[in-house]
């Protein structure tokens, strides 16, 4: 009993570094183009005001944490289980890439090329997740909501700055 709590707080506590890693790769990318690029930019009505993006991408990282600790605190040799868990990391790596993609190379277009395989893959975590834990595939619904709305933002930067 005691070995598997310890399994579950070390599972909990990668699951959580994987997720906060990936938004801390891609603040890196983001932090050298927001003072200076990204507010050239023409943006948007609905753009949000920037000092939202930091409390709602880390409200977002840690949802992902639990919902993959959840899936992986199932059971990793069970196909499902593996199968999402595959679909999650390739998910958290094109989170990174679309901050590469359009603030790293400053580019609207590459962020849209990079976007729209990351909502297919979130969508695609949450339907494999909610084979194994309804909890983990709840936990993506704001990610995905948010994702949704980066996009039409992305998109709308895109054609406003031809």
């Amino acid at each position: 009993m005691k070995e598997r709590k310890l399994s579950d707080i070390l599972k909990l506590a990668i699951s959580l570094a994987a997720c906060f890693s990936a938004g801390f790769i891609g603040s890196f990318f983001s932090r050298g183009s927001i003072p200076g690029w990204y507010t050239l930019l023409q943006k948007p009505a609905f753009t949000p005001p920037g000092w939202l993006f930091a409390p709602v991408w880390s409200l977002l990282y840690l949802l992902m944490g639990i919902s993959a600790f959840l899936v992986w605190r199932s059971g990793i040799r069970e196909f499902h289980a593996r199968e999402g868990l595959i679909i999650f990391s390739i998910q958290l790596i094109l989170n990174t890439l679309w901050s590469y993609a359009f603030f790293g190379l400053k580019s609207p277009l590459y962020g849209l090329i990079v976007i729209v395989p990351l909502w297919t893959a979130i969508l695609l975590s949450i339907l494999n997740f909610y084979r194994i834990s309804k909890t983990a595939a709840f936990l993506l619904i704001p990610y995905i909501i948010w994702v949704s709305y980066a996009t039409a933002l992305n998109l709308s930067i895109y054609l406003l700055n031809p």
